[in-house]
């Protein structure tokens, strides 16, 4: 097993201490961690290849260090009218009350999976990380991404998740506990009730793969990161906390939320996407599931859903809206983000 020091000198960091990518944050978080010696990440799901161009030059305008891309890798799902249907059907008070149309077109951004087009961007930009989630792509287009030079990271929710991904070549495995907030990368697995926690998940993964592993999931603050590397882990990758930095730029309700969340007001809800996450306990999550067999196949669920949150967070509500977070996120705090990578670096064994 390849130790931090290697870890951080092979990516050309001072820190094994990586920024989570988030949907909604863009380059000035990302720069601010890359920039006090993390990895800062930047989700790249729902932006056009344009955008990320645009993000990365803006990254690149404030520090050379070194940065993640990430992307999906999950199958766009069969069209499932009858499904859909059901879905508007329980949507229909909510639109009843907010006096919306349910015919009107929808409007959103995309969350599309990894392709020739977003191959073709990562070897133009050549960043030092291309991290995917929900497995990895076909194997022409990873060999593109190592062809440019990048290191490969991906998410493992199992064992055998974190197995498979080495079998094909990674050079390091996300272990990501379900304490951690966002999307579980599961790819192999459905069930998410039986999801591993972190504290059991890095172990058995550092026992059980030759590549770095990257401890995910319920890492708040140096505590947590001394934890993550006595349990076997090379580098620690935390969400939430960085959701409070200035930097994030995240809308004035979500931050309230999460300023005000306990520890016990997340759970793993598929009914904001499709597709099991965590985040807080929002009206839709309570109402709708927060697990719903009616809730359209990632990214369908969304769609529906966008109108109300779009009329919600126009009343200064996140009721509907994807307000993502890991169960660690009483211990986040309001600092800058090159403070809290200090700060977390601090929990490192010398």
């Amino acid at each position: 097993m390849t130790g931090e020091t290697d870890f951080v000198r092979r990516i050309g960091i001072l820190h094994p201490i990586i920024q989570a990518p988030m949907v909604g944050p863009r380059a000035p978080l990302a720069a601010a961690v890359s920039g006090a010696g993390g990895l800062g990440s930047l989700a790249c799901a729902a932006l056009t290849p344009d955008q990320i161009r645009a993000e990365v030059a803006a990254i690149r305008a404030v520090t050379e260090a070194p940065f993640n891309l990430n992307f999906f890798c999950h199958e766009p799902p069969a069209p499932d009218p009858a499904r859909e249907a059901a879905w508007r059907a329980a949507l229909a008070p909510y639109y009843a009350a907010f006096g919306l149309d349910p015919a009107a077109p929808v409007t959103m951004a995309n969350r599309a999976p990894f392709d020739a087009a977003m191959a073709e961007v990562v070897e133009e930009l050549r960043p030092a990380v291309v991290s995917f989630h929900f497995g990895l792509p076909a194997e022409p287009l990873l060999r593109r991404v190592q062809d440019a030079g990048c290191l490969i990271w991906s998410s493992a929710t199992t064992v055998r998740e974190a197995r498979w991904l080495a079998e094909r070549g990674v050079d390091a495995v996300i272990a990501q506990g379900a304490e951690a907030g966002g999307h579980r990368g599961m790819f192999l697995a459905d069930a998410a009730a039986s999801q591993v926690g972190t504290i059991a998940l890095v172990p058995q993964i550092a026992d059980a793969v030759d590549v770095p592993v990257i401890a995910a999931g319920g890492i708040g603050d140096p505590r947590g990161v001394a934890a993550a590397f006595a349990l076997g882990a090379s580098a620690v990758q935390v969400g939430t906390a960085y959701l409070r930095c200035p930097e994030a730029g995240i809308s004035a309700p979500y931050r309230a939320a999460l300023a005000a969340a306990r520890d016990e007001d997340t759970a793993l809800t598929n009914v904001l996407t499709g597709r099991p996450a965590r985040g807080l306990l929002t009206r839709a999550v309570r109402e709708l599931g927060p697990v719903s067999p009616l809730a359209p196949a990632f990214p369908g669920a969304a769609v529906a859903l966008q109108p109300l949150r779009t009329s919600a967070e126009a009343a200064g509500s996140g009721d509907f809206s994807p307000l993502w977070s890991g169960q660690s996120v009483s211990l986040s705090r309001e600092r800058p983000a090159a403070e809290l990578t200090r700060l977390l670096a601090s929990g490192v064994p010398s």
